[in-house]
Parts: structure tokens; sequence; C-alpha cells
């Protein structure tokens, strides 16, 4: 894990053309259960449920994108006295943090007319994108066409054809590249230039992307802990998650130190492109939407540090989180020490429900990363003592 300063604006930036509609052109009941002994007022499991309101019904499946738990974790870390947090986006009904700009972006097109009823919406993903857009989709009777690549989970793929989606995939870079993205921009454009009325949310450039973290996800974490967060990381691709809590963090003068937390192999943040196999992680290239953009700090990490990140969390708090989350949250703890008294947040991008053949997995890590079972244990090291 390697952590390095705030970059100034990459020079092999990918710079994507704007899109149309203006994009960058500027507990269950406990019944059953006897009653438990202990030392509060309040019987065992009510002191685990959250204060929150009366349910009420939503008027449709998009309606429940957005105000995702805020999680405190108490066995993740080795020092009691930093207060870490977990922003659970798999709460989301597409599964993941991504559900959100998939919404506006769309949602944005359809009030300016750039999307009507004929329309085609064409993107480029990894999974979690095409997940959430293939929903939006779906509601409203939009045909959608995502183009994947081989890293792409197969489990994604299944969820994207099950609301309907069309798939493209591309197996191979194009020449003098060593990542995929290029190629899927490249199919993108093709179909783009095939299709009759065609639409490209362009995640990679649409402002509506950070903007839906700004007025969503990262307002949501401000208004929790009141405006008190030391500490933010976000796993960084796109940029537009990272970006809209910056942005959020800047108009409402925080405090907060924004942590970037990259993938080794990723050109992101003046890194070098090489290998990686963690989706949704870095990128082969540098979207449009990271141009210019700094941040307080970048925190690189290996395959294997998110893999660790996951299990330690599965097996100390019992949440199942994503790679990409599983590499924050090894930052965090690599730093605890540093961060004792502060107030510390990580954004879970995703489910690690998605990760089971994967990140979870003991032949794949050892075949994909070369490391057994031993020594992913030594990594996650001793684990808290139970809670009862």
């Amino acid at each position: 894990m390697r952590i390095v300063g705030a970059a100034a604006e990459p020079a092999d930036a990918l710079r994507v053309p704007a899109s149309a509609d203006g994009a960058l052109s500027t507990s269950g009941s406990a019944a059953g259960y006897p009653p438990a002994a202990t030392t509060t007022t309040e019987p065992l499991l009510t002191r685990h449920r959250p204060r929150s309101g009366r349910l009420t019904v939503a008027p449709s499946i998009l309606a429940t994108i957005g105000n995702t738990p805020l999680i405190r974790l108490t066995g993740f870390l080795d020092h009691e006295d930093v207060a870490l947090y977990l922003k659970f986006e798999a709460a989301n009904p597409g599964g993941s943090v991504k559900d959100r700009p998939a919404l506006r972006m769309l949602e944005q097109a359809i009030r300016t007319g750039r999307a009507g009823p004929d329309t085609v919406v064409v993107e480029s993903s990894s999974g979690n994108t095409g997940i959430g857009l293939a929903q939006v989709c779906a509601y409203y009777g939009l045909r959608f066409v995502c183009v994947v690549d081989g890293r792409t989970q197969p489990h994604n793929l299944a969820i994207m054809r099950a609301l309907g989606a069309e798939l493209e995939a591309v197996d191979a870079p194009l020449d003098g590249s060593v990542d995929l993205l290029a190629a899927r921009l490249d199919r993108v454009a093709s179909l783009l230039a095939q299709l009759d009325d065609a639409f490209w949310p362009n995640q990679y450039a649409n402002i509506h992307n950070p903007r839906a973290h700004q007025l969503g996800t990262m307002a949501e974490i401000d208004a929790a802990l009141g405006g008190t967060v030391d500490d933010l990381f976000v796993a960084v691709s796109s940029t537009g998650t990272i970006g809209g809590c910056l942005e959020h963090v800047a108009h409402h003068d925080r405090d907060t130190r924004v942590v970037a937390v990259d993938a080794e192999g990723s050109v992101l943040f003046g890194g070098t492109a090489g290998r990686r196999v963690i989706p949704g992680l870095g990128a082969g290239r540098v979207p449009s939407l990271a141009i210019g953009r700094e941040v307080d700090e970048v925190a690189r990490v290996s395959d294997l540090d998110c893999v660790v990140g996951c299990r330690r969390l599965a097996l100390t708090d019992a949440v199942l989180i994503g790679g990409s989350a599983g590499g924050a949250l090894q930052v965090v703890r690599e730093r605890q020490a540093e961060l004792r008294g502060r107030t510390c947040v990580v954004i879970a991008a995703d489910s690690g429900h998605r990760y089971l053949d994967t990140v979870f997995d003991d032949a794949w890590v050892e075949r994909t990363l070369g490391a057994g079972p031993s020594e992913v244990a030594h990594r996650i090291g001793p684990l808290p003592e139970g809670r009862l």
C-alpha cells in the first residue's frame, strides 16, 4: 500500500466528448426470542434497531434510491478511539452507489427531451453503472445496450440481462493499450453511429454523475454526523463519487480530509498503468471528470489489500462489501494509529455478494493473486473478542 500526495492535472487525460444533455459543457421481529439479560433498560435486540420513523410506501423502485445506512464499525480496527463509519451503498435497490448517478443522468435526459420513448441508451460499464442504468431503463421502458468486458462479474451480467439490458462484450484492448476501457469506448462510439436516436449518458464526463453524490451521498453522510467528518476515504474509478463529495465539502466549508483510494496499476492521479483485477477500482485512462480534480491525498492499494479488507470486515462486523471498499478499509487500518480521536467514513460502493466467486473464494485468490489461505489469514490478523 502506498500513500502519495495530491496530483496535478494528468497529461494523458482522456477527454471524452460531452453528452448532449449538457454534461461538462460547463427486522425482522424479535418474536420467538427469549428475554435477554442486559445492562440497559431496553431489550438487547431493540438496541440494535435504527431509530427511524414509520415505514412509508414508495411510489416506485426508483424512489428507494439513496438514504442508505451509515454503519458504525466497532470490530474492524484495533484502536477503539477511531470512530469509523461505513456508508453502505449496497442498500440501494440496484445494489450499488451507481444507482444514484444512473437515475440522475437519465432523468435529466428525459426532462430535457434528450431521451424519449424511442431512445436507445448506450453506455460502457464494468458492472455497477450498467446495473443502475438497466434498472432505470426498465422502469421507463427504454432500450439499453451496455458495453462490458471480460472483467465484469458473471453475476452482474446476469442482473443486467434480467433487467432487459442487451450486452456487447469486448475481449481485447485496442492496439497500444493495456486496458479495456478504450476498447469499450470505441464500441460505444460505433453503436452511437449505428443506432437511431441513441443516447450516451457518458458516466466519465457527465456532470450529473458527481452532482448525484454532492446532493445525495455526501449530503447524507454530513447530515448524519452533523458535519463532523474528519477523514473521508473514497475508492475511485470514474471519479464521480469523490468529485461530488469534494464539491459538498467545499460548498459547506467543511474541514474534512478527502482521501482517494486508487488501485496499483491505475493511471488516476498520476499513477502508472498496470495489471488490475478488482473491478470498479482504478482506471486505465483518465476520465474527463478527473481532469484538474485535486484531492487531499491518494492512497494506492493492491488487489490483495482489497481481499484482506473485505474478508476482515466480514469476520469482525458481519458486513459483506465489494472489493474497492475493502481496499479503502485497509488504508484506514494501516493508518489507524494516526487517526486516533478522529471520525472517519468509508464509502462502500457495493456488496460482497457480487464477489463470492472472486474476493471471497480461496481458489480464485490463490490462482489470480498468488496468495494462499494461510497468507490471507495472516494479513487479516487477530480478530476481536465476541460481543456477548
